[in-house]
């Protein structure tokens, strides 16, 4: 089962059927991610045909790990299975 892990707590776990995958990178569904780990960032990117990221801090025993994870709210048409979903970087493990 796919997780992703940071600071020794997992941050998301889903069957290996619920996830997607591009570019290298795992995407939870929304509903397997805890969200007390999340605190929203005012960070966005661009990406040519996935549309604005948004960002999330991950914070988990009072140490941030500032944009760790980022969403696509409003993914363009060819990204539309991005939707309700979330992936991690920057140091968050994740297990496939």
């Amino acid at each position: 089962m796919p997780r992703a892990v940071w600071n020794g707590a997992v941050l998301a776990d889903a069957p290996a059927d619920a996830i997607e995958m591009v570019e290298g990178n795992v995407y939870f569904p929304i509903d397997a991610v805890r969200q007390e780990f999340l605190q929203a960032s005012d960070t966005h990117t661009v990406c040519g045909w996935k549309g604005t990221a948004s960002y999330y801090d991950v914070v988990v025993n009072g140490e941030r790990n500032k944009d760790a994870a980022w969403y696509y709210p409003t993914p363009k048409d060819a990204a539309k299975q991005f939707a309700g979903r979330v992936a991690f970087w920057r140091g968050v493990q994740v297990e496939r």
